[in-house]
């Protein structure tokens, strides 16, 4: 959907990866590794980069007028992949801890490293969570969850929204992007977890006047979701 811009890594350990770049509003580009092979956790999705752009926009980030949502909030990102969201989020000072199995923390530790230089005010580091086990590591609740592209494997809609249940206080907002998919087994898969997830969640979609107006799709939806008051 939108243009990859990759290169061939120079060097032979580096074979194994891709890059795709993600520029800031400011001109600076986030390089985001890939691997070649891998699960789906190993590229950057459409999704991903829709989320990463939507921090960015005005509401929460206009250096011009002083505003900066993200400078010192503490944000946890889930099923982070390459970590891409969550590196933009502490690129624009955000103290973020990014989350993902066992198997992609070599490739999210990798990201990190490349683009520290990007990171003045914020933090990120990278940490296993697997849904549905203890997340008390990651209390008390962060003031924002990220999630890119995580509503699409059946077994893992229901441990997803008890890890949600488990990590989000009153004050919480998660900011979910998930492309809309068609084929299959998904129309069912994204039914089922929103209706688990209304059960203590309020669910917000975000108009895509209020996205950033080049990294945007109708396939592609943004929500703003938060615990239900007791």
């Amino acid at each position: 959907m939108f243009p990859v811009e990759s290169n061939m890594a120079a060097d032979a350990d580096e074979s194994q990866y891709f890059v795709r770049e993600i520029e800031r509003n400011d001109g600076c580009a986030l390089k985001v590794k890939q691997c070649y092979l891998g699960d789906v956790g190993c590229v950057v999705w459409d999704a991903a980069i829709v989320l990463a752009k939507y921090l960015e926009t005005s509401q929460f980030y206009e250096p011009s007028s002083g505003v900066n949502v993200w400078s010192g909030s503490s944000v946890l990102e889930l099923g982070a992949g390459t970590g891409a969201v969550g590196l933009m989020a502490a690129t624009l000072g955000a103290q973020v801890t990014v989350t993902d199995l066992e198997d992609l923390q070599s490739l999210l530790r990798v990201n990190i490293q490349d683009n520290q230089e990007l990171i003045d005010h914020g933090s990120i580091t990278a940490k296993v969570l697997k849904w549905g086990e203890d997340v008390s590591e990651f209390l008390p609740p962060p003031r924002y969850v990220l999630m890119a592209d995580c509503i699409y494997y059946e077994q893992s809609i229901v441990p997803l929204v008890e890890s949600l249940k488990l990590l989000c206080g009153p004050e919480t907002c998660i900011i979910c992007c998930y492309e809309q998919r068609t084929e299959g087994v998904n129309p069912e898969v994204e039914r089922r977890f929103f209706e688990l997830l209304q059960q203590n969640f309020n669910c917000e979609k975000i108009p895509s006047d209020k996205q950033d107006p080049e990294f945007s799709s109708p396939d592609i939806h943004i929500l703003h979701i938060r615990r239900k008051a007791l």
